[in-house]
């Protein structure tokens, strides 16, 4: 969307300027009139124009959701209309993208829309847990705590993801990097390493023959390889759009050795405070587990908490339908039928959520600690093996030479 330059005269009679993103000239001249400004000069501004190249656009990050969320809070606090408070925050918004998107939010709240259906008409920025928060909050006459709650909901997100992903990143690189120095080996390194024994008539021990076949494997079918590694790549994404093969590979995570317990505490943990927000914020029980299970991550989580919201709805309390799935801890269902026996179930899910936050904590600096040496080892056994293997034959040529 252009750039204009404007000048004009507000109310005063004072000549003021500034740059409007809009889609025409006309679009300009009425938000100025609109903010009481008699324009007098409207023309594209080139430098301002931009570039647009599919697939490069500007990402909306959730740190930019969050810091919109949190200063829209402080300012609908302070008493600031809903359409000035957005005309404020699209001009500071950094990001273009963003800052048009809250600037059509605002044309919309304008126009008559409330905020929260505003809102839906951008879903790949406002999740459904986003704009049902905020119509909770506009009926209940309390969008600013509700803003401050969700941003702090968000926030608590952020930091649980970033801590998976420094989990994952460690090996991630380690096995990475042992796999490109393996390959780089076996095509560049031990084709000469062949040559020279080959030319010397070296009787070769077993290990130096596997190195050696395996090296002429990869050197002969490299370029197989890399298209078996790529197809495998895109078939688990594929795999993964099916509801059947993302069930799968998702029980599967669950199940893993020491990744599938983390993942299970992250999935507590979302759910619960997830559920907690919304519950706190005003929203129906029902169509709050619904939000729960399509933010949950995990389609196996997202099948309990389906079947826990049909049997919530055929009468039943939520504890008990989710002890049966058998996929949340005992103890969590436990603490959350001592929640709804007291009339304090969102209070409890938070304290559940707080607990897994930690247990998340220690999970991960656990993985950290055992994966290190782990993998230490994969190293020093796959790198070492194949250094061996190459030197053997050396010594025996040396021995037979020093006779």
């Amino acid at each position: 969307m252009p750039k204009f330059r404007w000048k004009g005269k507000d109310a005063n009679g004072a000549e003021v300027s500034g740059v409007i993103t809009a889609d025409s000239k006309e679009a300009v001249t009425l938000q100025l009139r609109r903010k009481k400004i008699t324009p007098t000069k409207v023309a594209m501004s080139l430098k301002d124009m931009e570039i647009k190249i599919p697939g490069l656009g500007t990402k909306i990050s959730e740190r930019d959701i969050v810091v919109f969320t949190r200063t829209f809070a402080t300012m609908v606090d302070a008493g600031l209309p809903l359409v000035q408070c957005l005309e404020i925050l699209s001009e500071q918004t950094a990001n273009p993208k963003f800052s048009q998107a809250i600037m059509d939010i605002s044309q919309s709240v304008e126009s008559g829309s409330t905020y929260a259906d505003a809102l839906r008409k951008h879903p790949k920025i406002f999740d459904d847990l986003y704009c049902n928060m905020v119509e909770a909050g506009e009926t209940g006459g309390i969008l600013d705590t509700i803003l401050n709650r969700l941003a702090g909901y968000m926030e608590k997100s952020i930091t649980i993801k970033r801590q998976v992903k420094s989990a994952m990143v460690y090996p991630t690189v380690v096995i990475g990097v042992a796999v490109v120095v393996i390959v780089f080996l076996m095509y560049a390194v031990i084709p000469t390493f062949a040559e020279i024994f080959s030319s010397l008539g070296a009787t070769l021990p077993l290990p130096t023959q596997i190195v050696i076949s395996t090296s002429e494997f990869v050197h002969a079918n490299l370029l197989i390889l890399i298209a078996i590694g790529i197809g495998i790549v895109f078939a688990i994404r594929y795999i993964r759009k099916t509801d059947k093969g993302r069930m799968t590979m998702d029980a599967m995570a669950l199940k893993m050795p020491v990744f599938g317990e983390l993942l299970r505490k992250v999935s507590v943990a979302k759910f619960t405070r997830t559920l907690s927000t919304l519950i706190a914020s005003g929203v129906p029980i029902l169509e709050g587990l619904e939000i729960t299970a399509k933010t949950s991550g995990n389609k196996v989580i997202e099948e309990a908490i389906m079947k826990t919201r049909v049997s919530i709805s055929e009468g039943k309390t939520i504890s008990e339908p989710l002890a049966a799935t058998e996929v949340f801890p005992p103890m969590v269902t436990q603490m959350i039928a001592v929640g709804e026996t007291t009339g304090a179930l969102d209070a409890m899910l938070e304290k559940i959520a707080d607990f897994y936050d930690e247990e998340v904590d220690i999970a991960v600096q656990n993985l950290t600690q055992l994966l290190e040496p782990m993998l230490m080892v994969f190293l020093g056994v796959s790198i070492g093996f194949i250094v061996i293997a190459m030197y053997m034959p050396m010594f025996s040529l040396i021995g037979e030479l020093s006779r």
